[in-house]
């Protein structure tokens, strides 16, 4: 069986950390995973629910927590209450190391918290440790990956 192209759902309502981070994974020599971008919470459930059951369904999310109209939170709980995404890794992308909220993602379901680096070289380490372990090293279910 031919391996899927993985796919990384990047939803931050911070323009420039968006740039960042799609920079950092363009730079994977082996091609990368395939990334869309999300600015906000109600462009990520838009773009979720238009691809329920397709092949372009997210191997990984990544997820800022603190965002305005829809949070991080509230995205989490969506994906975590809905049949055919509730399997998908997420994992929250922040600025935020406050206990209440870490303990809040994870009771919710998060599979990972990373708090972002202020340092740009940093950043992009911590972005390609975890595309590495996510996309790389873990293993997922075929048939979490299969259309409906």
């Amino acid at each position: 069986m031919e391996a899927q192209r993985r796919h990384v759902l990047l939803v931050d309502d911070n323009l420039n950390d968006l740039e960042l981070a799609l920079e950092v994974m363009s730079q994977d020599s082996q091609g990368g995973p395939q990334v869309v971008t999300a600015q906000g919470g109600p462009e990520a459930m838009a773009y979720l629910s238009a691809h329920r059951g397709r092949c372009e369904r997210p191997s990984l999310v990544l997820l800022d927590l603190n965002m305005p109209q829809l949070d991080g939170l509230g995205v989490l709980d969506a994906i975590r209450a809905d049949a055919e995404l509730h399997d998908i890794p997420v994992v929250m992308l922040t600025t935020s190391g406050e206990q209440a909220d870490i303990q809040a993602c994870y009771q919710r379901g998060a599979n990972g918290y990373l708090i972002k680096p202020p340092d740009l070289s940093a950043f992009a380490e911590t972005l390609k440790a975890t595309m590495t372990f996510w996309l790389g090293v873990n293993q997922i279910s075929q048939v979490a990956t299969q259309p409906a």
